[in-house]
């Protein structure tokens, strides 16, 4: 069988702030699991990501500290990168916008669209802040949602809604950078006609066809996102400026570009483009073969993002003519904290890198939970306390539980070496049942793009080894019947053995922690399911304890810091 490549992308963080758990939740740890995934089933797949260096929210913070946009770019990008590394995020490459492959392909990029005609040149009125001599773009100003009524929306997006904006959009509009009322000026830019792009899109994005080929499944695509993009086009797509009058960002190609920019959302998902030249060079691979041919292109992204994913840099692609589009934009609602939303300014969040600094080696414990509570189809909520109740009651009390026992028993009863199988009854061919049909059960999600359920099947495997044991009581009958415990004991190890190879993608310290204990490696995915993983006779070793409990403390002294650090 053919298998199906895959350039895989994460949402590039801005590079003015350090990682929170809504972040994580909402798409790294999802397509970190993904990717892990595919590479057990030996997909060929390049992951990429990077910071984005050129967002407004660069400079506005550099303003705000006081200091240039290259001194915050530089020390967050070693923040987040160092984070992801920390937290076993396993990009092939993290790369960033500043590069200077990067500003060479984005000008490139752009220049081959100008060429082609796929840009209008024209002057319009807008935003201007007398007091800073500047024209406000994007998050250079704010007013209230014409949708929803937000007073704080942003000039490019409303965050309370997630609806995409113009800064003329905006209701009493104000200048971030002086906070006065700005005036009307004249200015031009390179506009993307995104209404000539309506009827291919909705083909697309309806049904998956291009050209009369099926180009993705659009059955896989979640409602919200198909749901928020023919909203967009239904009310009509218009004209929408390439280039920003700003001095940070990448430069305009042209000879009358002096002073103007790339948009960063033509800017930033040829970040992705540059990231794969960068990973291509590195690696000498030819980097066409990641964006061209019978590729799928997956993007992971938070639900603010899914219109400049879906629409506009999809229409930037099949504009420059030799890229593929997306097969799937797996988009993610967004993750709350504690009762309300994670808010940077108001420093009400969970920041990761602090969290490892806290607990090192309770890196799976989170992911676990902020897999089990992901906002894949609605927003969710990340409390300490349910932190503490899925740590304690599923982790330790099902998973660990379940090894832990197994392992004691075997070394209890067979200094560890694995004992044979014998005579089975309809118990035993229940759960051997349950081992064969994990493997698909578990796949078929996850090229779903269902990990959150994933993940609860690869924990219910557990949770039958540990309803087996117990309601086979071995350590009652070893004496009176030492021959049936032997065959408890062989199908509990052959359980052991599949949770090794089925937890990889999502826990992959603790599956590599249960490899030890077995004295047992498998890293192909095809190799669950199946009832011979272990030999009789092989040699396991002595287990220890997977997961701690969280006390009470621990969750009293994490909310106590939240408060007290939020203002």
């Amino acid at each position: 069988m053919t298998k199906n490549k895959y350039t895989v992308t994460a949402a590039l963080p801005y590079a003015n702030g350090p990682l929170h758990l809504g972040h994580i939740a909402g798409v790294y740890l999802p397509s970190d699991i993904f990717v892990r995934f595919l590479r057990m089933k030996k997909h060929d797949v390049l992951f990429v990501c990077g910071s984005d260096e050129h967002g407004a929210a660069i400079t506005l913070r550099a303003k705000k500290e006081g200091v240039t946009p290259e001194e915050i770019v530089e020390r967050y990008n070693t923040i987040i990168k160092d984070t992801f590394k920390n937290f076993d995020i396993s990009f092939d490459i993290f790369h960033r916008t500043s590069s200077e492959i990067h500003h060479k392909t984005a000008q490139d990029f752009f220049k081959l669209l100008h060429d082609k005609g796929e840009f209008i040149k024209k002057t319009s009125e807008q935003y201007y802040d007398e007091e800073y001599n500047q024209f406000l773009a994007d998050r250079y100003i704010k007013g209230t949602c014409p949708h929803c009524h937000n007073e704080d929306a942003y000039g490019d997006q409303c965050e309370k809604c997630g609806a995409t904006l113009n800064p003329t959009d905006l209701i009493n509009p104000k200048s971030t950078l002086s906070g006065n009322k700005p005036i009307m000026r004249s200015t031009f830019h390179w506009y993307l006609p995104m209404q000539n792009h309506e009827q291919w899109l909705t083909e697309w994005l309806k049904k998956g066809v291009l050209n009369d080929s099926i180009q993705h499944d659009a059955s896989k695509w979640k409602n919200q996102v198909i749901g928020q993009c023919m909203s967009w086009i239904d009310s009509g797509l218009r004209p929408r400026a390439m280039t920003r009058d700003l001095n940070w960002g990448v430069k305009v190609p042209m000879k009358d570009g002096d002073g103007k920019v790339l948009y960063v959302w033509l800017d930033a998902p040829i970040g992705y483009i540059s990231a794969t030249k960068q990973w291509a060079k590195e690696n000498q691979k030819d980097w066409k073969e990641y964006w061209t041919g019978d590729r799928k292109l997956i993007h992971f992204i938070g639900k603010d993002n899914i219109v400049f994913h879906a629409i506009i840099f999809p229409i930037l692609l099949k504009s420059h003519g030799e890229f593929i589009l997306p097969e799937n934009v797996p988009a993610y609602e967004f993750l709350n904290l504690e009762g309300d939303k994670f808010s940077t300014s108001k420093n009400w969040a969970v920041w990761l890198h602090e969290y490892i600094e806290r607990y090192p080696n309770k890196i799976d414990e989170l992911k676990y939970v902020l897999t089990s509570i992901a906002p894949e189809s609605k927003d969710s909520e990340f409390t300490w306390k349910e932190y503490q109740t899925r740590i304690n009651n599923e982790l330790a009390d099902i998973l660990g539980n379940f090894i832990n026992r197994t392992l004691v028993l075997t070394q209890k009863y067979y200094q560890g070496k694995v004992p044979e199988i014998h005579d089975l009854n309809s118990l035993d061919e229940k759960v051997i049942d349950h081992i064969k049909e994990i493997r698909n059960k578990i796949s078929s999600l996850i090229y779903s793009y269902k990990i959150r359920e994933a993940q609860a099947e690869a924990i219910n495997l557990a949770r039958i080894g540990n309803k087996y044991l117990a309601d086979m009581e071995p350590w009652k009958i070893v004496k009176t019947d030492p021959v049936r415990v032997q065959t408890i004991i062989n199908i509990a190890i052959q359980i052991t053995a599949n949770l090794s190879i089925i937890l990889q993608p999502f826990l992959p310290i603790t599956a590599e922690k249960i490899s030890g204990f077995l004295n047992f490696k498998k890293t192909v995915w095809e190799d669950a399911g199946k009832m011979n993983l272990i030999s009789p006779g092989h040699e396991t070793n002595k287990p220890t304890i997977l997961f701690e409990k969280i006390e009470d403390q621990t969750v009293t002294i994490e909310l106590e810091h939240l408060e007290a650090s939020s203002n």
